[in-house]
């Protein structure tokens, strides 16, 4: 068997129930929670802090910062395309892994042709990325793929209007053969269809029903697994280190 944890880390933003907007990094604690959940495999979204004018810093100081701490891991990190018109909110994605992580993948996920307003400013979607990578537990290749999705709730619309991301990582499902893993932050509320949708692809999610995010009441996380997987148990793990709960996953190979 092995564990599977994933988790929006909010690029180390710490969550005060008393002072929601705050903005006090802590990367320390974010280190300190992912040890102490010691899962074999960590799939991490919104790495790095975003920026107006969407400026990404290289080398990521975030994920090497993470990388430098979790000795015994393996990572990888990826940036979605860069996008002047974001929200300067958390971008990018790392997978960590006990095993060596080999094959690398990348998906581009492009926007819609949409804008919109906010903080006085007209903007437009920003690209996302399906990161992936396989490796090898107990003498079985496992392939990990990590997304984060648009949240196009936040900006009064819906997935399900606008499906490309989602249908993108429904074909890279459809393309792939033994264990897979999905994991990520797929912005979707309850009326939202994506889960229906994966699971006409072959993969059920670990748990639908336990929310993951704390500013509103939605599933927002997800631990998507196919059918060579068998999952022997779920739980949500309340972290301040930020505004989303975290997942982890314990699965055994059919």
């Amino acid at each position: 068997m092995f564990t599977a944890l994933t988790f929006n880390m909010q690029n180390g933003q710490i969550w005060d129930e008393a002072d929601p907007e705050s903005e006090t990094i802590d990367l320390q604690q974010t280190v300190d929670f992912l040890l102490r959940q010691d899962a074999d495999v960590i799939l991490l979204q919104e790495v790095e802090q975003g920026y107006e004018g969407g400026a990404q810093h290289e080398p990521p100081p975030n994920y090497h910062f993470l990388k430098d701490r979790l000795t015994g891991y393996h990572g990888l990190f990826g940036y979605p395309r860069p996008n002047p018109l974001q929200i300067p909110f958390g971008l990018g994605q790392a997978i960590f892994s006990k095993t060596p992580l080999h094959n690398l993948l990348r998906v581009e996920l492009p926007p819609p042709e949409i804008s919109f307003e906010y903080a006085g400013i007209e903007r437009k979607p920003s690209y996302r990325l399906l990161l992936g990578a396989q490796t090898e537990i107990e003498g079985k290749q496992l392939t990990l793929l990590n997304t984060h999705l648009q949240a196009f709730f936040m900006i009064k619309s819906s997935s399900n209007v606008h499906r490309s991301q989602r249908d993108l990582v429904e074909a890279e499902l459809r393309k792939l053969e033994g264990p897979v893993l999905l994991a990520g932050d797929f912005n979707c509320n309850p009326e939202e269809t994506l889960v229906g949708q994966f699971a006409g692809a072959g993969f059920q999610t670990a748990q639908n029903s336990e929310i993951t995010w704390k500013r509103m009441p939605f599933v927002l996380d997800h631990l998507f697994y196919n059918t060579p997987l068998r999952l022997e148990a779920v739980e949500v793990i309340p972290t301040s280190a930020s505004d989303h709960h975290a997942v982890k996953g314990t699965f055994s190979f059919a």
